[in-house]
């Protein structure tokens, strides 16, 4: 692994704010609308960015807008997330890890009206793209960012950011596979941020509720007059940018550690 070798990035000594200007960061999920906000913000404050995902026509455009790196990259794979850091320290020492990847979800009732159980496969495809695959990713996130020198004196070296979603609070009818997925996420950050304290890598999830984002063509709009009214303020589904600016907040503040951040402006789902 190219990330095996050790690397240094000069900062104040002591100082409390990670200095983005001069890291590397990979994206998965990098084109979607989400990601490709963060992207864009991480690339704004001078961050080397490496695009991870499977959409190929929108990396290159953004590698064409933007002059960044995209890899076509499955969450899931081994070689391909490694392959995403190793090109990420080519570039500068890694220090941040987003991951806002999707994937297929099967939904479903414990039973069904006609009294047929959940089907097995569906809850293992769902777990395999919301629990599992990011599970990957953050297994080597934290070894590539652990080759990273300490920036401070501190030992602090860098974040790694997963993505939930409230849905991993406060499922819905139907969501018996996406809630747990996300559930499990939500329950990995703390141990997580335990685990990789003594390496100097932090971790926090995103839990975002509802944002419009482009995934919904031409629907957007009645999904977002549906949501819109039931999120207590502002009445309005979330925008992917305010994600991608909660996500640069994570990694600058070197004190903020283990936390699940709602992003949901105070909605809580109904049971369905």
């Amino acid at each position: 692994m190219v990330f095996s070798q050790k690397q240094s990035i000069t900062s104040k000594i002591g100082d409390p704010w990670m200095q983005l200007s001069g890291s590397s960061a990979v994206v998965v999920g990098g084109t979607g609308g989400m990601g490709e906000a963060t992207v864009r913000r991480l690339h704004a404050a001078g961050v080397h960015v490496v695009i991870a995902d499977v959409n190929d026509d929108k990396g290159k455009a953004l590698v064409d807008e933007l002059g960044l790196r995209y890899l076509h990259t499955d969450a899931g794979s081994e070689a391909d997330v490694i392959a995403a850091f190793d090109a990420a320290a080519e570039l500068a020492p890694v220090r941040i890890s987003v991951d806002v990847h999707g994937g297929p979800a099967k939904g479903g009732r414990l039973l069904n009206k006609d009294g047929t159980p959940h089907k097995l496969e569906d809850f293992r495809v769902t777990l395999e793209s919301y629990l599992i695959s990011p599970f990957n990713v953050l297994r080597l996130a934290a070894a590539a960012i652990n080759s990273s020198e300490p920036f401070n004196d501190e030992g602090s070296r860098g974040v790694i950011i997963q993505t939930a979603s409230i849905a991993g609070f406060e499922g819905q009818i139907g969501q018996d596979a996406y809630g747990a997925s996300k559930g499990g996420i939500i329950s990995l950050t703390l141990i997580a941020a335990r685990d990789l304290s003594a390496a100097g890598i932090r971790v926090n999830t995103i839990a975002p509720g509802t944002i419009n984002t482009p995934a919904y063509g031409k629907a957007a709009e009645q999904i977002e007059a549906y949501w819109g009214p039931q999120v207590p303020h502002p009445k309005r589904m979330g925008r992917p940018d305010e994600y991608a600016r909660l996500a640069l907040a994570i990694a600058e503040n070197d004190y903020l550690n283990g936390e699940v951040i709602r992003l949901d402006g105070a909605l809580r789902f109904p049971p369905k």
